[in-house]
């Protein structure tokens, strides 16, 4: 699993805060993707189970460190949904493993990489857990949105929140695993949040290629026929897809407005300007709203019919921005 520098310094306070026995027994990490919680919760585990612990570090070669490399430590439990939700029946078969010794005689670690995908009944379950955790037992769990969880379940646990860093130090990092021109990097970054590994996979060629698609199809599809920019939207990665063109809108927004060094796309300035001098501000500010609620749509309408959500917001697109330039052609 990677490691990220990043990570460091969350992960020294919290190995601190064991060292001197102050470590809390259950870590909410609160992160966008791409800021590698799941690595941060490895890291930790892997000292946590480590016998024979070399300060920060495990030391790599007793048992339950061979264990934890190669995956098959019985004292690790992850778990992950079964289709989109972790029912309480989970909860329930690793809470009775959790009340037996463990398996090693050392410590036991739950990791629930999401927990927004606990159901209700599952949540209430490991609060129960929680409360009274047993001895030498540890719970991580991830979430990007915690304020979706239990207030109750928050409360039992310690909030870590890892911030992503710095663009300068981002951007030099990004810069060494991906030889890209150095827009290209910055753009990735903004559009991730921040999140430098968010954005190294966003430069993988097959999404980069994918965004200059959509950036490329953009302009005639404003000019002559928006159904045109369908191909470029409707995929499996859809609402990723239109944040990318809320993205460009909000830019345009900011270029008209004399902000076009807070853009994001800073690749594609050509284009912001473009769209910036074409459309009025009006329009501009009604499209980022109609289709941040279309990616909303997409993200939370169980079994939404993906091409017909995007056929319907492209052609509603197409005659507000008619009526905006007929309005502003008088």
């Amino acid at each position: 699993m990677n490691w990220y520098p990043w990570l460091n310094q969350p992960y020294r306070q919290i190995i601190g805060q064991h060292q001197t026995g102050r470590g809390h027994h259950a870590l909410l990490l609160h992160a966008l993707p791409g800021m590698g919680e799941a690595s941060l919760a490895w890291g930790i585990s892997r000292w946590l189970m480590c016998q024979r612990r070399d300060g920060l570090k495990s030391c790599g070669t007793c048992h339950a460190c061979q264990l934890m490399q190669a995956h098959t430590h019985p004292d690790w439990y992850c778990l992950q949904a079964e289709k989109s939700t972790i029912g309480v029946d989970a909860i329930r078969e690793v809470t009775e493993k959790l009340y037996h010794h463990a398996q090693q005689g050392g410590a036991k670690i739950v990791w629930i990489p999401d927990a927004a995908t606990l159901t209700e009944a599952a949540a209430n379950a490991l609060l129960k857990t929680l409360e009274e955790p047993p001895k030498n037992t540890w719970f991580m769990l991830g979430s990007q949105q915690p304020a979706q969880l239990l207030a109750t379940l928050r409360s039992r646990c310690l909030s870590v929140h890892l911030a992503p860093p710095d663009e300068g130090q981002s951007l030099k990092w990004l810069l060494k695993q991906v030889p890209v021109p150095e827009p290209d990097a910055i753009t990735a970054l903004r559009l991730s949040g921040g999140a430098p590994a968010a954005a190294e996979e966003l430069l993988e060629e097959k999404n980069w290629s994918a965004r200059q698609t959509l950036c490329q199809a953009l302009p005639k599809a404003l000019r002559q026929d928006m159904l045109s920019l369908l191909p470029a939207l409707n995929h499996d990665n859809a609402v990723q897809r239109t944040g990318w063109l809320c993205a460009l809108l909000v830019d345009a927004l900011k270029w008209q407005q004399g902000g076009g060094q807070f853009i994001t796309n800073v690749d594609q300035q050509a284009l912001i300007a473009e769209m910036a001098q074409q459309l009025p501000g009006s329009a501009l500010d009604e499209s980022v709203r109609q289709w941040m609620i279309c990616r909303d749509r997409l993200l939370k309408v169980v079994a939404v019919n993906r091409e017909l959500l995007l056929i319907d917001r492209l052609l509603g697109w197409e005659k507000m921005l008619h009526s905006a330039s007929s309005i502003q052609a008088e």
